[in-house]
């Protein structure tokens, strides 16, 4: 099995450059309204524009744009390097959410939020 998660997102080039310098990864595909990520052999971070997005959802749900900056879930990636990443989210524009510290699962996690409010998490063990 392979899994894509797909963030729909206000500009495909800004959030394609912020996930870029964020993850020091080149997109494996970038094209008119869709970006791509290869996190790992069977894993994909992919980018869409909201407006890509609307015209295959139609009026069968609230636009995407409307809930931008509501936290309905988060991205949480597992590094080597957690505040590493959350430092250089913040010199990228992102808005620190809770600082690295122990958490009650046994990992030190810190999040961040992205410019659309998607909220990321970087982890270690």
């Amino acid at each position: 099995m392979h899994t894509q998660f797909i963030l729909y997102v206000a500009d495909q080039e800004k959030s394609k450059h912020f996930y870029e310098e964020l993850l020091s990864l080149k997109p494996s595909l970038h094209v008119p309204g869709m970006t791509e990520f290869q996190l790992s052999e069977s894993t994909k971070l992919g980018l869409m524009p909201e407006s890509g997005i609307a015209k295959i959802l139609g009026n069968t749900t609230p636009h995407p744009n409307m809930g931008n900056g509501i936290p309905r879930c988060e991205l949480y990636l597992k590094v080597k390097n957690a505040e590493d990443y959350i430092q250089r989210g913040i010199q990228l524009g992102a808005k620190l959410i809770s600082p690295l510290q122990s958490r009650d699962w046994g990992d030190k996690a810190g999040y961040i939020a992205d410019a659309d409010g998607h909220v990321i998490a970087f982890a270690t063990e």
